[in-house]
């Protein structure tokens, strides 16, 4: 039995992504609500809240950059040209954010209050970044003889910036549910307050993307069973078995604000994880098997077997023991914080 490489490394990075935007999600989107927290003192137990983990849950965004880099070279070589503008900027957001996570807690004073908001801006500049990219992935790229054809601004569209917006919105939303499972008394009611914010936000935006999807790009709204976009008829047999995904996420939100009323510290968190899944597998739906829209396939940009089969040896190594020490770490680190307790 001969194995498909290339299926397996789509299926890793694929993997890699999604491990990154849910768990370094939820960090980016304590730095977005970091401008509305009360004090310092509630500053300090949200950040103490990811401290142990957030570096860790960037290790999969070097596995799904890398790996592509490494498993379909000719999608990257088109994929970078296209968004090296976004990609520097949400590069540059997550070091400034970084470095302002670790000088905050030694710095006094003033410095104190620039790292502060060093680690707002760096934190929304990366989450509205990642939704630059994601924009301009969707709405997709130039390709002429393999090779990015277009500007360098190709990706900076009206379409973009509601899908960069949607995002931070949605990242706001799995920090605030972070929150709701991790903090105690007055911070947690005001993570339960963000919650339903970020929850509207989030449903709205989502809906507007889903739809300015299907009235720009006809292609999708085609794989969604939606003929001529939002003006033709639906074809139901196309668009019954995939309705589940919309469905998906519908119950999601369900999750967060019914787990909110009743109180609820961790449901809100898994519902914010649902919404996050079901849009995921929306994305797949509407571009499996392409790793660059609509022009080039898995198998097309793929590196060849025998490169495919050595890193595979090496992953089957490594990748496990990326999971095992990730769910350690959030074992060892469960439960409540406390302006008592903290990991710095």
């Amino acid at each position: 039995m001969t194995l498909d490489l290339a299926l397996i490394w789509a299926g890793l990075i694929a993997v890699a992504v999604l491990l990154y935007v849910v768990l370094d999600g939820f960090d980016l989107g304590l730095g977005v609500l970091f401008p509305f927290a009360r004090s310092p003192r509630d500053r300090d137990v949200m950040m103490n809240t990811v401290a142990p983990v957030w570096d860790g849950n960037e290790t999969w965004l070097v596995l799904g950059g890398g790996g592509l880099l490494a498993a379909f070279p000719l999608a990257y070589s088109i994929l970078m040209p296209a968004l090296y503008l976004p990609v520097l900027m949400m590069l540059a957001g997550l070091i400034l954010r970084g470095v302002a996570f670790e000088f905050r807690f030694r710095a006094r004073d003033r410095g104190r209050r620039f790292w502060t908001q060093m680690f707002a801006f760096g934190s929304v500049l990366a989450a509205f970044a990642q939704g630059l990219i994601l924009g301009g992935f969707i709405q997709g790229v130039q390709v002429v003889d393999d090779r990015f054809a277009g500007g360098p601004f190709d990706w900076f569209t009206p379409y973009t910036l509601l899908v960069a917006c949607g995002l931070v919105a949605g990242y706001a939303l799995l920090g605030a549910t972070w929150l709701m499972l991790k903090t105690t008394d007055d911070l947690h009611g005001d993570a339960r307050k963000w919650t339903g914010i970020s929850a509207v936000a989030t449903a709205g935006l989502l809906a507007a993307v889903s739809v300015a999807t299907l009235v720009a790009h006809p292609v999708i709204g085609e794989r969604w069973g939606w003929a001529d976009g939002l003006t033709g008829g639906i074809d139901w047999a196309v668009f019954a078995p995939r309705a589940l995904i919309p469905l998906l996420g519908v119950a999601g939100l369900a999750m967060i604000f019914l787990g909110s009323r009743k109180g609820s510290h961790g449901w809100p968190f898994v519902g914010a994880l649902t919404v996050f899944l079901s849009g995921y597998l929306g994305l797949a739906i509407s571009f499996a098997p392409y790793v660059v829209p609509y022009v080039v396939d898995f198998r097309q940009g793929a590196a060849p077997d025998n490169a495919l089969g050595l890193m595979l040896w090496g992953t089957a190594f490594i990748l496990p023991t990326i999971l095992a020490y990730t769910a350690w770490v959030y074992w060892v680190f469960r439960g409540k914080m406390t302006p008592e307790t903290g990991y710095h």
